[in-house]
């Protein structure tokens, strides 16, 4: 089931309605989340719920006897936890692309009677890391066991955020599902002007990115550089607006329910360097691999050797976390190359403040730094987009060799014209709204005018939504 689909628009309201119908019984609250999140999930396929439901219980029983046992015992339960999601993980998502790698590399390529062929649950890999984070964080004394297993499943299984994130900590989410909820108007105002703006990036601005930028990258020897170069760029705009366009509509959604979710984005391309972007996008990811692998290696308080090893290790695994794919790895690699001049130089830490703070401009230098580093954000996504890793490096030695404006492919034709106009919007909104809790959240003082703002946005989303169902890109891992 798609946010962007009329079964969720169906489903939405009636899970909503009979939810606060039950708002005296918090117990009631979480069976029903549960069965709608499974519901939800099921949509996809059924057979994807009973690998949900054995990571939930593993983790769950896990956090139990980790709190029952001596710490060090407990430390062996947790690693238990760890390797039991993980292989399921692997199975399901790796298995097939290093066997198929190993028989390229020693076989010719010939891996059959090898491959499992499995097909991937949508959503895996972010409600395996939800659950593992659980037990590691029982296993540090930073949550305590929770007994109230309708609660645990819930937390690990809430629909808003399943399949696409946030990838939440039990630290913040579980609390929330053991505590009662009270409607909040405010809050549910909130969450629907928050999915309202993520719907605006999807279907208006990233489903419209993707007419382009599919055509495109399907048959670059037929375009010249320019083409190829303003392609990369709307890819850049296209997984924005379709990623975190998909974490408002969760973030919002979860409102709707008295939940509040973590913020994944936060206007990364107003970045000033590859380290502030790294800390303003897909924020659940990055500090998830922080937290859980990078400080455990030792993070930067070790020798510079050892500081460039676990660098790259934390963009390798979080390359190869988004697919299984050597275009992911390389991706990976790619960043942490820009990633360690900074670290090395003490310099990754500059930016912890939000751009032009205080002013309504950025100076030219600031307006530079924000300009290279999409730029350079931008070259990562040919290599993320790309099928192979050839296929990446033709297409830039394409950009590098063909480059001629008089060829351009225009953006004024009937299908990509909105665009013209959706830019702008998108970019003035968020610039206005960059130090705000998020990029719809400051609003015109009188009513009138926040209400004109609210049905043009409706009227263009209904007006310029694609009349396929487009998935959202981040299913697929």
């Amino acid at each position: 089931m798609l946010f962007n689909s009329l079964q969720f628009a169906v489903f939405l309201p009636i899970v909503f309605t009979l939810y606060w119908i039950l708002h005296r019984s918090m117990k009631w609250q979480n069976v029903l989340v549960l069965a709608a999140s499974w519901f939800f999930y099921g949509c996809w396929d059924w057979r994807f719920l009973l690998l949900i439901a054995f990571t939930s219980l593993a983790s769950y029983v896990s956090g139990m006897m980790i709190g029952r046992l001596p710490r060090e015992r407990g430390r062996w339960v947790m690693w238990g936890n760890i390797v039991i999601n993980l292989l399921i993980l692997g199975v399901f998502k790796y298995y097939d692309f290093f066997v198929q790698s190993f028989a390229d590399l020693f076989l010719g390529g010939d891996a059959n009677g090898m491959l499992l062929r499995l097909v991937l649950p949508v959503g895996i890999s972010f409600y395996t890391f939800q659950a593992l984070s659980y037990s590691i964080d029982v296993q540090r004394d930073t949550i305590k066991p929770t007994r109230d297993i309708v609660a645990f499943f819930a937390y690990v299984s809430f629909f808003p955020q399943l399949v696409a994130g946030p990838i939440e900590r039990a630290t913040n989410l579980l609390p929330q599902f053991e505590n009662a909820r009270r409607f909040d108007h405010a809050l549910a105002v909130d969450g629907l002007r928050q999915m309202l703006w993520g719907f605006f990036k999807k279907v208006v601005v990233a489903d419209t990115c993707a007419l382009y930028v599919d055509r495109i990258f399907g048959d670059m020897y037929a375009y010249d550089g320019a083409t190829l170069a303003v392609a990369a760029m709307l890819f850049s705009i296209q997984i924005y607006g379709d990623f975190s366009g998909y974490s408002d509509i969760a973030i919002g959604t979860a409102k709707l329910f008295g939940i509040r979710l973590q913020r994944n984005f936060n206007t990364p391309y107003f970045s000033r360097d590859i380290a502030e972007f790294w800390r303003r996008w897909h924020i659940s990811l990055t500090t998830w691999f922080r937290d859980y692998v990078y400080i455990p290696l030792g993070g930067s308080r070790v020798r510079r050797r050892r500081i460039v090893l676990n660098t790259f290790i934390i963009f390798l695994l979080s390359g190869l976390w988004h697919g299984a794919n050597w275009t992911f790895v390389a991706w990976g690699a790619y960043h942490a190359l820009l990633f360690l001049p900074l670290i090395l130089m003490s310099r990754n830490r500059r930016y912890r403040d939000t751009v032009a703070c205080g002013r309504r401009l950025p100076s030219l230098r600031e307006l530079m730094q924000m300009i290279v580093t999409f730029g350079l954000a931008t070259v990562g996504w040919i290599i993320f987009r790309a099928d192979t890793i050839g296929q990446a490096i033709r297409y830039l030695y394409r950009i590098a060799t063909t480059f001629s404006l008089s060829k351009i492919e225009s953006l004024m034709q009937p299908d990509y014209r909105i665009l013209v106009l959706a830019f702008p919007v998108l970019i003035v909104v968020e610039w206005m709204n960059r130090g705000a809790e998020h990029e719809f959240a400051l609003q015109p003082n009188r009513r009138i005018w926040r209400w004109m703002g609210y049905i043009v946005l409706i009227f263009v989303i209904l007006c310029f939504a694609q009349t396929n169902e487009m998935p959202f890109i981040y299913f697929q891992f």
